[in-house]
């Protein structure tokens, strides 16, 4: 998590370098011998069209063509009426050619697009040198990225796929310059076309390029704010996964793609469709998120997400003293034992090393388990231990997205609803709890901290957490970072900047 991205330039000559087989071709060109000298249009038949004519005894090519009974056109087909109903004509004739050419240079050899030739390049080197990396940060390696080593391969052998992942990068590169949308509006016409096609194919509907189409095109109208259209996206994607056996069942064969699903579709916040249509397209209401997988326990029985080894050899139960406030805190039993279990498993990393990969299902298990509505929660009698489970409950949460960071799709709406939520349980814990623990309280403050940046709810937060660090005596960074410690953390580079901020923050405010 600590490494350094490569340089632009480095990315991209690692990227052919990876790419690029030693059978590479000598030269870039297609034509037959014949129609080569001939400085004539080759159709890229075996043999060729103007070959058959002259009834030349032998057709010869330096890179040698596919045997289809058609030339590949250098741009999408479309029928007749295509271009206003959005449909594409004959795909599997069109892309045969492709799917097999692969294996060459994947700068050369994918799928037909509308667009120009060379900006689909620079559309492909965008995606493998960034877009990838925004994807997944956790593995800034070009030999062991999973968007370069599994996705990729599989768009370049995808229509579907490869227009998505290209609109994808289109969206980045055209927003940044600010001058419309119009090549990405032409992939998404022809990437949703791709797709209702895979979907229409029994033998393609519940395929990897098919699930990860859909679920990044969710993700797509997710940001345009096209809420309707995204849930239409997830609700199919949540079918195809069902047919697929489960989320644990996609995950042992497809592990990228269950990964994503159950990250993202965990992370859409579920709208009321009919009162957001009267407010303005900016202003989000927020009903209700609820996590779209149940997990499962620690007999890992069921096809729910199933928690990482390293969970289930930790107890809830630590081998060290318990500190006084961390006793008797009258939580909610999975609040409580996720607390502990994590407070102990962080503790303990020496001897349960987590690698980004762990780090990752790690936090999607526990964001599942902690959100998923609770019959134990909700059949609470008392007030004041639901306001305070509630409270560790968001806190636990948050915290898991801060050390985690942003992974395929940007978590930021679900973290501020959490954030608005945290500071309304913190307002309400019962004042013997902020007495009796006031570490635990001091820690869930920072925490909010920290997830707060760049909402309104920063400077509350700010300032709670320097009262309670006065009442503890604590006034120095080095105190405060030591009682933080204590209570709940994960030691990594990210984890000690973003707190390392919001404590310089706190010690600065008037």
């Amino acid at each position: 998590m600590g490494k350094q991205l490569p340089s632009t330039d480095a990315r991209y000559c690692l990227l052919r370098n990876r790419f690029i087989p030693s059978m590479m071709r000598r030269t870039l060109r297609r034509s037959c011998d014949r129609c080569a000298k001939a400085k004539a249009s080759c159709d890229l038949r075996t043999p060729c069209t103007r070959c058959l004519k002259r009834k030349a005894p032998h057709c010869v090519y330096v890179n040698e063509p596919l045997t289809s009974t058609s030339a590949g056109p250098t741009t999408t087909n479309y029928s007749g009426n295509a271009h206003n109903s959005g449909s594409i004509a004959s795909p599997v004739s069109v892309y045969q050619s492709t799917i097999v050419s692969n294996c060459f240079d994947p700068f050369d050899s994918y799928p037909q697009t509308r667009l120009p030739r060379a900006h689909v390049q620079q559309l492909m080197q965008h995606f493998l040198t960034d877009i990838t990396f925004q994807y997944y940060p956790l593995d800034l390696d070009m030999s062991s990225n999973p968007f370069v080593v599994s996705w990729w391969p599989l768009a370049l052998g995808d229509p579907a796929l490869f227009h998505v992942s290209l609109q994808t990068a289109s969206l980045d590169l055209e927003l940044k310059a600010q001058k419309g949308f119009l090549n990405s509006e032409i992939l998404m016409n022809d990437s949703v076309s791709l797709v209702r096609q895979r979907v229409a194919d029994p033998l393609l509907r519940c395929k990897d390029e098919t699930i990860d189409s859909v679920v990044t095109l969710a993700a797509i109208e997710y940001g345009k704010r096209c809420m309707r259209t995204a849930k239409m996206h997830i609700d199919g994607v949540k079918s195809m996964v069902q047919s697929r056996g489960g989320i644990q069942l996609l995950k042992l064969t497809s592990p990228l793609t269950a990964r994503m699903v159950s990250w993202y579709v965990s992370s859409m916040i579920r709208l009321n469709v009919a009162q957001l249509l009267t407010l303005h397209d900016r202003v989000l209401l927020i009903l209700m998120q609820t996590p779209q997988f149940d997990v499962q326990d620690d007999l890992r029985v069921g096809d729910a997400i199933a928690p990482i080894p390293q969970w289930l050899d930790v107890t809830a139960c630590s081998q060290d003293p318990t500190p006084p406030y961390l006793v008797d805190l009258k939580l909610n039993p999975l609040v409580e034992d996720v607390f502990f279990r994590l407070r102990n498993l962080f503790r303990q990393s020496q001897q349960h090393y987590l690698s980004t990969t762990d780090l990752h299902d790690l936090t999607c298990y526990v964001l599942h388990k902690l959100l998923l509505p609770s019959p134990s929660t909700t059949a609470l009698s008392t007030p004041n231990v639901l306001e305070t489970s509630q409270c560790i409950r968001h806190a636990i949460a948050l915290y898991m997205l801060t050390i985690h960071g942003t992974t395929y799709f940007s978590h930021a709406e679900l973290q501020w609803s959490l954030v608005s939520k945290l500071r309304d349980n913190l307002e309400n814990v019962p004042a013997l709890f902020m007495i009796h623990h006031k570490p635990l309280v001091l820690w869930v403050s920072f925490v909010g901290v920290v997830a707060s940046c760049g909402t309104p709810h920063r400077r509350w937060f700010t300032t709670q957490a320097k009262t309670f660090a006065a009442d503890m005596s604590l006034y120095t960074l080095d105190d405060i970072t030591v009682c933080l410690e204590e209570i709940f953390w994960f030691k990594s580079p990210r984890t000690e900047n973003l707190f390392d901020q919001a404590l310089g923050d706190v010690m600065s405010t008037s």
